[in-house]
């Protein structure tokens, strides 16, 4: 079923650097857009999709949130595990919706207070191909495991992977939980809380030096393209 179209594309080729605009980008399957920052094997952030009508309610610059695409639909009320198609040949999985962070404060004092979960839904590529604007968007339905929007229970699924006789590291817990490093220095409090069956599931870069290191293999492996 259609439900939207594809109305701009933007990749971005560094954290410092603008959004670039495209007519078309090419999408990597379990990667992310071609020669964008956020393309990550690893990280359920690999595409950010917002809705048009965010930036004429709020009156944003272009590319104020930092899509990749940019749609004529709301992606965030679309339930996790749910698959799009985009066009004829991609396919992605909504992962959960993006936190609006205060960086977008530089454009107005309070702006994300007020955007709150309208800030957009981040994605994973299933299947590679071309996206051009203009592109129909399909929802194919629930057909993978739901992420939560809880930075916190998105640690729990990632420790929850771990093979026995493994550990995480934080860095690389952060990246698979789809979080920014600097939640690093809360770990070890929200391991303890979490109780016994967490403990030494993750240690820092140093603690982990002699453990045998879990790299993610498989964490997402659950979706159909």
């Amino acid at each position: 079923m259609i439900i939207g179209t594809v109305k701009a594309l933007a990749t971005r080729g560094a954290r410092t650097q603008p959004q670039r605009r495209a007519d078309r980008a090419t999408a990597i399957a379990g990667s992310g857009l071609a020669g964008d920052v956020y393309a990550d094997a690893l990280s359920p952030r690999q595409l950010l999709l917002a809705d048009e009508a965010v930036y004429e309610d709020f009156g944003l610059p272009a590319h104020a949130l930092r899509e990749n695409l940019l749609l004529d639909l709301d992606a965030a009320q679309l339930p996790s595990g749910a698959v799009l198609r985009i066009g004829a040949e991609v396919t992605i999985r909504l992962m959960f919706q993006c936190e609006a962070c205060g960086q977008l404060d530089a454009y107005r004092p309070g702006l994300s207070g007020k955007l709150g979960a309208r800030r957009g839904m981040l994605a994973r590529v299933l299947r590679g191909g071309v996206i051009a604007c203009g592109d129909a968007v399909r929802d194919l339905g629930v057909i993978s495991t739901a992420w939560p929007d809880d930075w916190r229970e998105r640690v729990r699924r990632v420790l929850d992977a771990v093979p026995k006789g493994c550990v995480v590291e934080y860095k690389h817990l952060a990246r698979l939980a789809g979080i920014q490093s600097s939640y690093c220095r809360a770990f070890p409090r929200l391991i303890g809380q979490l109780g016994a069956a967490y403990a030494g599931k993750a240690a820092s870069a140093q603690a982990a030096a002699t453990l045998v290191r879990w790299e993610g293999a498989g964490l997402f492996d659950d979706a159909r393209p």
